[in-house]
């Protein structure tokens, strides 16, 4: 089990990354959230089995057709198995 915490940064606002971020999320059977930086960036939490965390960390350095992705940050953190669902976050 594995947790990250993502920082994308480009053109990812304005363009569902969040809520294709969370039904991609869903679909991998992952937790967390994703939200939107003042910076313009995207952060998103994400827990699960790692090879479904590394899928979707993948996923994120592309994003959905009309995002742009110049550069994704990833931290690993120690898994903590609190998170429940998936969620769009303010």
């Amino acid at each position: 089990m594995k947790r990250v915490r993502l920082y994308i940064s480009g053109r990812v606002q304005g363009v569902f990354f969040r809520a294709e971020t969370q039904r991609t999320a869903r679909n991998l059977k992952l937790t967390g959230w994703v939200r939107n930086m003042e910076d313009g960036r995207v952060e998103a939490l994400l827990e699960g089995e790692d090879l479904s965390v590394d899928q979707m960390v993948a996923w994120c350095h592309q994003g959905p057709p009309a995002a742009r992705v110049d550069h994704v940050d990833v931290l690993e953190e120690p898994f903590t198995g609190t998170l429940n669902g998936f969620r769009i976050s303010n």
